[in-house]
């Protein structure tokens, strides 16, 4: 019994066989830069989180193994090679679109499932996003690898061999795809351009089957012509397009990355949705963010050696030299383009040292002390789970000098009994016997302190009303008659069960839909016009 190759007679590049390997490379490759990209594209809009990439990931392996399954129907129904190829050059032009459309897409679900869903909105709306995004091409790419078999195979003898190196070419791509987008194409050039990138493979694969064949020829210019205007337009794409004053949009290996600079603030995000990560206010004066709360532990302790886990581009550090001008900083920050923002747009002075590392990693290598650690390290929208155990603090406590104080910033006020924060303020008091929290005046962050013991932190009144500044000194005042010791549960994070990104991603959610909860009002009475009209 024998199998009929589809290049017998027929396809004379196909006859050695090495371009259904190249096809099955390439084609493996470019699904795990989309699949990269796609978190990419995403993360802006929902976060980076692992929910996020679980969704992307469970939802490109659905349309994979639904390609596989309708590919090998195919091939079995009609055996030509140049079915595939038009699928492959389909599947570039979808690709080579999405960063022309991706983020209007993107907007038009988000905006449709704020009116018509009460909760995880967030996570409903990555879930539909990538599935209109994403599933078709790569349903496209499923198709390769049962085809490719079909082509190869002459004869049962073989048919394992074949189906190997089908499988070990596809791999091979597939692990090149991982690295390059994540090394090369992102940091280097950006997202759009990586998806134009392996969008122009998969073009180039099918224009060279359909040159070698002489056919095709006013469907390949066709397509040349799509992807040119998609590469012009997608180049120039970008996520905020609602934005017209940025004074620096980009990416790295980390994040998304925005700067905006008017005559009085200059504001860094590293996403669209989440909020404003780091604040300088050009005539010196306090950020009106959480970053002036947090001076309550220089205040306490006057100062003195201070390390920032987290550091942004900077803005508790400058205040920290402003306003404790005898205090030693070191940031720690695992961006290093962040670094170079913070030095180039925030005007973050050299003698203030920013170590590119991760903040557990640090303390782990550090050996000093600190009388200030402050801890404001996000992932988008939490902590990162190795920074939010209890074994975590218990290294921060650990490089803690006598007297030492801890703040930490909790990014949301969180409700529902095991939400977020009362998670992570019961992780903490199982490390620190004693704790302060104070809400953030208009804004949704709680500022948390803790000490080794009482007497340190009721040293803040006093320490108060001797400091020059006084803007700060009502602000601390003020924080020593409100701030209140939290109650304590038995809710402990640890590195084994550190379910950050979900309790985030529910507290978010919880947020967003508070804040829209007018508008919903608007279009239940109104509808679409009266939102608009109120938007």
């Amino acid at each position: 019994m024998s199998f009929l190759s589809a290049s017998n007679g027929r396809s004379p590049i196909l006859k050695n066989k090495s371009y259904l390997y190249a096809t099955a490379f390439f084609s493996g490759m470019s699904v795990m830069a989309v699949e990269i990209g796609a978190s990419r594209l995403l993360a802006p809009y929902f976060s980076a989180s692992q929910i996020v990439w679980t969704i992307i990931i469970g939802t490109i392996m659905i349309a994979l193994a639904l390609g596989n399954v309708w590919g090998g129907r195919l091939a079995d129904r009609d055996p030509d090679p140049a079915r595939l190829y038009r699928r492959l050059i389909v599947a570039a032009l979808w690709i080579a679109a999405i960063p022309v459309l991706g983020k209007y897409v993107v907007a038009l679900i988000s905006g449709l499932l704020i009116v018509a869903i009460e909760t995880n909105l967030l996570v409903t709306a990555a879930f539909v996003s990538c599935i209109a995004i994403f599933v078709f091409p790569l349903f496209l790419l499923g198709t390769v690898t049962p085809c490719l078999v079909k082509y190869t195979t002459e004869s049962l003898d073989e048919s394992g061999r074949v189906v190997g190196r089908i499988g070990a070419a596809g791999t091979t791509g597939s692990i090149i795809g991982t690295f390059l987008p994540t090394f090369v194409t992102i940091p280097a050039a950006g997202t759009a351009a990586t998806f134009l990138v392996f969008a122009g493979i998969l073009l180039a694969l099918g224009l060279i089957y359909f040159w070698y064949e002489g056919t095709h020829r006013r469907f390949c210019t066709l397509a040349v012509l799509a992807f040119l205007v998609c590469a012009l337009l997608g180049r120039e794409s970008r996520f905020a397009f609602w934005e017209t004053a940025l004074a620096y949009e980009g990416e790295s290996i980390y994040n998304y990355l925005q700067v905006k600079d008017d005559e009085n603030t200059t504001i860094f995000s590293t996403n669209v949705m989440f909020g404003v990560q780091s604040k300088r206010v050009k005539d010196g004066s306090l950020s009106g963010m959480y970053f002036d709360y947090a001076l309550a532990a220089p205040a306490v302790t006057g100062g003195g050696d201070v390390l920032v886990l987290g550091m942004g581009t900077g803005t508790f550090a400058e205040e920290c030299r402003r306003y404790f001008p005898s205090s030693r900083i070191t940031g720690v920050e695992i961006d290093e383009k962040i670094i170079t923002l913070s030095r180039k747009y925030f005007e973050l002075p050299e003698e203030i040292p920013v170590v590119a590392y991760d903040g557990r990693a640090y303390l782990q290598m550090d050996e000093k002390r600190y009388d200030v650690i402050m801890v404001d390290a996000f992932r988008d929208i939490t902590i990162p789970f190795q920074m939010s155990s209890v074994e975590f603090f218990q290294l921060v406590k650990n490089h803690l000098a006598p007297g030492g104080v801890m703040s930490v910033n909790l990014n949301m006020k969180a409700s529902g009994a095991g939400n977020i924060n009362e998670r992570l303020i019961d992780t903490i008091a199982a490390v620190f016997p004693a704790l302060r929290i104070v809400e953030v005046t208009g804004d949704t962050n709680l500022a948390l302190f803790a000490a080794a013991d009482e007497t340190t932190l009721e040293r803040l009144p006093q320490a108060a009303k001797k400091l020059p500044d006084k803007d700060l000194s009502a602000l601390m005042q003020h924080i020593g008659d409100v701030w209140q010791s939290p109650p304590r549960g038995g809710k402990i994070l640890t590195d084994d069960h550190a379910p950050v990104e979900l309790l985030g991603m529910k507290a978010i959610d919880a947020i967003i839909q508070k804040e829209l909860q007018y508008y919903k009002n608007v279009y239940r009475r109104e509808g679409f016009d009266g939102l608009r009209k109120a938007l």
